[in-house]
């Protein structure tokens, strides 16, 4: 029986039809198989490329994404994605954060960098209004410590 040759499939995404495509496939490079969609990241049900792009992938084949945002918009789905890529014996490998998810190996770099992404989607920061507010509110005089009397 022949072994499968891994494949390196890519995974392109943007959120609307107006958006372009052409910057992820120049990051991509060179791949067997790309699979695109302009799509919302925000559920797999209308995701069809993602579902035939789990469907295809094999045990040696290696999935390379531009970012973690492309492929998930929350640290739930990206787990599950990665989780069930991994699970077939498949690498999933993202770019922009040049971290590597392989089967059977735990990696202490990328768990920490999905952390730290997870993290970036759930405290944006302040938004540009709200510090402006800030800033332009009156300050109040700083609070007093009551005085202890010896006695």
């Amino acid at each position: 029986m022949k072994r499968h040759i891994g494949k390196r499939i890519g995974y392109a995404r943007v959120s609307s039809t107006d958006q372009n495509l052409e910057r992820q496939r120049g990051a991509l490079g060179d791949v067997d198989r790309l699979f695109e969609e302009k799509q919302s990241g925000a559920g797999r049900s209308a995701r069809t490329a993602l579902a035939e792009l789990i469907s295809y992938a094999r045990d040696g084949d290696t999935v390379v994404v531009s970012s973690m945002d492309r492929l998930a918009r929350s640290v739930v789905d990206l787990n599950q994605i990665v989780a069930e890529l991994v699970a077939k014996d498949v690498v999933v490998e993202f770019l922009a954060e040049r971290v590597t998810f392989r089967p059977g190996a735990a990696d202490p770099f990328a768990e920490f960098q999905l952390t730290s992404w997870a993290r970036s989607l759930s405290s944006s920061g302040p938004s540009p209004r709200s510090v402006r507010l800030k800033a332009s509110a009156p300050r109040r005089p700083a609070a007093s410590t009551p005085a202890v009397r010896a006695g």
